[in-house]
């Protein structure tokens, strides 16, 4: 019996929604009384690949051959799905983001197992097996009972802290025997954006909205996301009046993130914007509006005009750099 979770890599390197992941599916094992096995899809070094075993997991399976460096869902799948038959899984963890939405309902299906998205805890009760996840777009929370015997549960990002712990995890080679009639995803070219950090990758966010008043005000946003090593976003009425491009929308129609701080300046925080932030760790509101919703959502907030606290806090993060 094991606990089996799914870790994501790119170009060969683990990101800290990985060893969330790890660190989740380890706390569940103990809860079930038995061990968290990774699996690790495509090219990654087997140092690299240790690194799991400092967050949780007691053996990591790692796929390689060709064909396996890009996803392609029933390829991921059928893998999965072999890896839960070996190691008899009992439940299976994914991250909640694009790859896991789109691995963990095939995987629910092959294996005849319940599916809970958007898990924010590690379940409340084991018999019945009953676990929390966000509904109505993060403004409320459900406990759903599973009766099925494998669980296949997606984790929402930064909904639990990442625990280290003393432990050498056993690497083992797993040949999972693929139909070459799966692959059917072919990656024809591949262009990367230079220069910026991806919205998608990035572990701080600084955003801006209408009250921003003009895009030509957005030199600070830059600015101050450069100076953090971060990305820059909007909220949608600044994307669809043309001020910022739609690649930088973030939202429930847009880009769902979840970097570990996001810093929302004059945006008012309505209920389809915060779905796509509600998952940052930290949420920093800037607003001269203090009935503003976004408020209620973050975590840090100031009431004053955006024109001029903006500069100030350009300046405050120059001087601590060069200190």
């Amino acid at each position: 019996m094991s606990v089996l979770v799914y870790t994501e890599n790119w170009e060969g390197k683990f990101k800290k929604l990985s060893f969330e992941l790890v660190s989740y599916a380890g706390k569940l094992a103990e809860m079930l009384g038995t061990s968290a096995v990774a699996v690790s899809v495509g090219n990654v070094a087997n140092d690299e690949l240790q690194k799991l075993g400092n967050y949780g997991a007691a053996k990591i399976l790692s796929v390689k051959g060709t064909g396996l460096d890009k996803l392609d869902n029933q390829v991921f799948t059928s893998v999965l799905a072999q890896a839960a038959a070996q190691e008899n899984a009992v439940a299976v963890v994914l991250s909640n983001n694009n790859t896991g939405k789109a691995l963990a309902p095939r995987l629910s299906v092959k294996l005849r197992a319940g599916l809970v998205s958007g898990v924010t805890q590690l379940p409340s009760s084991l018999n019945p097996f009953t676990i929390t996840k966000k509904v109505f777009s993060g403004k409320a929370f459900a406990n759903v009972v599973v009766k099925t015997e494998i669980k296949v549960l997606t984790l929402a990002q930064n909904s639990f802290e990442l625990v280290q712990v003393e432990n050498k995890a056993v690497i083992q080679d797993f040949n999972a025997n693929i139909d070459a009639g799966l692959f059917k995803t072919t990656v024809k070219d591949v262009e990367k954006q230079a220069g910026k950090v991806l919205l998608t990758d990035a572990e701080i966010v600084v955003s801006g909205g209408r009250g921003m008043k003009s895009p030509d005000n957005w030199g600070p946003i830059e600015e101050l996301a450069s100076l953090l090593g971060g990305a820059t976003a909007c909220s949608r009425p600044v994307s669809d009046e043309g001020w910022r491009p739609h690649s930088e929308h973030t939202g429930q129609t847009g880009k769902i993130i979840a970097p570990n701080l996001y810093i929302a300046i004059g945006i008012s925080g309505a209920i389809q914007h915060l779905a796509g932030v509600s998952s940052s760790k930290y949420i920093v509101a800037i607003n001269n509006d203090k009935e503003a919703p976004i408020f209620q959502a973050a975590d840090y907030g100031i009431v004053g005009d955006a024109q001029k606290i903006l500069p100030e806090l350009v300046k405050a993060v120059h001087e601590v750099k060069a200190s």
